[in-house]
């Protein structure tokens, strides 16, 4: 467990315990938790200190949940989503929020780039006067414009399969393609409630601590930015349906060529096959004439020679070999 207690009116960094948050919340001045594995004893100091809403601290043990916003009283839940940058790009990281005027608790299970350089911003520059309200806009900001590296990386994994689907398709470029189909739709399921998300703070449908239509302003950028998130996974989605038909489409043609080659190899010998089986019925005639080498060189070889040479001749002219 990782736990960082961050003032962002002072430039005191106190050692988080009981005490501590207890002396915060007394004295009315914003600060930032960020509770990294939290553990029972975590979510025991939320329950005791902050006297969260059971519902919402029930949601904040739970993870692998759809992105949602809930309020409360005097708080606001968030259940939000970012990416993990290459070559972890695939991964989402949960983020769990707790916002009010005077506190952001942040509760996470794994890394969240995106969040650990915010943090390490403000303990760069403590003493920063900013609104909460901005400080919960720049964590959701940074958070969802994560997802903007991530999708750059399959915009190359997508034309890297493209050409060696061209040059030469395997088993391996289908499933590669399979593969990136469901990870896409990983992030849509999150980014399509997110965009939701940021259009109820964007339209006033949610009213959060501390907001005014300044801070909505910002909101709609955000609301911006996942717009064109979804569209990128549209299209790369779109683009990866294409990619799968250019396989299949290549590995059709050649089945067919091969198919091809073969059909005209059966044609060639058919001729041969005639001849053999007919020398084979052993008629009197073929018998009785058969019976030098002069003969066999020329019934036997010359002629089944001389038509397979006449059907290649035909079927070149006809360009079909």
């Amino acid at each position: 467990m990782t736990a960082t207690l961050l003032d962002l009116n002072s430039d005191q960094h106190t050692k988080v315990d009981r005490a501590a948050i207890e002396s915060r919340l007394s004295s009315g001045d914003f600060f930032w938790l960020d509770l990294e594995n939290a553990g029972p004893d975590d979510f025991e100091l939320l329950r005791d200190v902050f006297r969260f809403h059971p519902l919402a601290l029930e949601d904040s043990e739970q993870f692998g949940q759809r992105p949602k916003l809930e309020e409360y009283d005097d708080f606001v839940f968030f259940v939000v989503y970012g990416a993990a940058p290459s070559p972890d790009a695939d991964r989402l990281v949960e983020l769990h929020i707790f916002y009010s005027e005077n506190y952001l608790v942040t509760v996470r299970r794994e890394e969240a780039p995106s969040c650990d350089e915010l943090r390490e911003r403000y303990s760069r520059k403590p003493g920063q006067l900013e609104r909460p309200i901005v400080v919960l806009y720049r964590l959701l900001d940074s958070l969802y414009d994560s997802f903007f590296p991530a999708l750059e990386d399959y915009d190359q994994r997508i034309d890297n399969v493209e050409d060696e689907i061209f040059r030469d398709p395997k088993d391996e470029h289908l499933q590669e393609i399979v593969r990136m189909k469901r990870q896409l739709n990983r992030l849509r399921r999150v980014v399509g409630p997110q965009r939701d998300l940021a259009n109820q703070l964007y339209g006033g449908i949610s009213t959060l601590p501390g907001s005014d239509p300044e801070a909505e302003r910002y909101f709609r950028d955000i609301f911006d930015h996942l717009i064109r998130v979804a569209d990128l996974i549209d299209s790369y989605k779109d683009l990866l349906t294409g990619a799968m038909d250019v396989y299949l489409s290549t590995v059709s043609n050649r089945l067919n060529l091969v198919v091809e080659r073969l059909t005209v190899l059966s044609t060639i010998l058919l001729p041969l096959i005639v001849l053999t089986g007919f020398f084979g019925q052993n008629f009197g005639w073929l018998v009785r004439h058969v019976g030098s080498l002069g003969a066999f060189l020329l019934l036997g070889l010359a002629l089944p020679l001389v038509c397979a040479a006449s059907l290649i001749y035909y079927l070149r002219r006809q360009r079909l070999l």
